[in-house]
Parts: structure tokens; C-alpha cells; sequence
């Protein structure tokens, strides 16, 4: 992929600054991979790429997406995450409160719960 482990891509050092610049802040899991297996962190920031990047649909709309989705799987660090990218991406409080219509209605209640500590962003 991209050769020797850490090397050819930038060390992993430098893989996290850029993350944290695109999102505004740290996830403490990248620090974790970062030290565990850079390998890894290279194929995570592989991903993280293409979801923060406009394509046939806009960034923001692919990181509300993905604040549904890890609001389904319940993960309330994940759902921090996305809030605080999907805020830094532009989203508006309408656009995440309709965000969370759908995940009431495919997700339930206990998925909406889990958005508890994310949405005191709004306010």
C-alpha cells in the first residue's frame, strides 16, 4: 500500500495532525492505532479521506451518514466523533435534528439515547 510500515505515507505522527486539522480535534482511537499499528492507521485515514472529501455526494451529507449509522450501532464515543465532524463540516442544527428523525425511525429509541452527550453540541 503505501511500503514499509511508516514510511511512504508520512509517519504516523503526522497522519493524526492531519486527521485532527480536517476534524477539528483528536479522536483518541487514532493515538491508540497510531501506536498499536501505523499500518492500520494508514488504512484508516485511507477511509477517512474519502469520507471527508466532496464526490458524488458532499462530505457533510456522507459524515450525517455516518453519524446515523454509529448511532444505530449505539456507540456513544462514536457518536461525539461524527457530531463534532459533521458540525466542522457545516451542518446545521435542522439538518442533524432530521438526521436524528431518521435514526429514531430506523434505529429506535435506545440508537437516539445514545446521541445523548452528542447533541449538547447544539446548543
Amino acid at each position: 500500500m503505501c511500503g514499509e510500515r511508516g514510511k511512504g505515507c508520512g509517519g504516523h505522527r503526522e497522519i493524526i495532525d492531519d486527521m485532527s486539522d480536517k476534524l477539528g480535534f483528536t479522536p483518541q482511537i487514532l493515538e491508540t492505532l497510531g501506536e498499536l499499528e501505523p499500518e492500520f492507521l494508514q488504512k484508516y485515514n485511507m477511509c477517512n479521506h474519502r469520507l471527508l472529501k466532496d464526490g458524488a455526494l458532499p462530505a457533510k451529507t456522507k459524515i450525517l451518514m455516518a453519524l446515523a449509522i454509529v448511532a444505530s450501532k449505539q456507540c456513544e464515543r462514536c457518536v461525539i466523533s461524527q457530531m463534532k465532524s459533521a458540525l466542522k463540516s457545516g451542518a446545521t442544527k435542522e439538518e442533524i435534528m432530521e438526521v436524528m428523525d431518521v435514526i429514531f425511525i430506523t434505529s429506535g429509541a435506545p440508537a437516539v439515547a445514545a446521541c445523548r452527550d452528542a447533541l449538547k453540541q447544539l446548543k
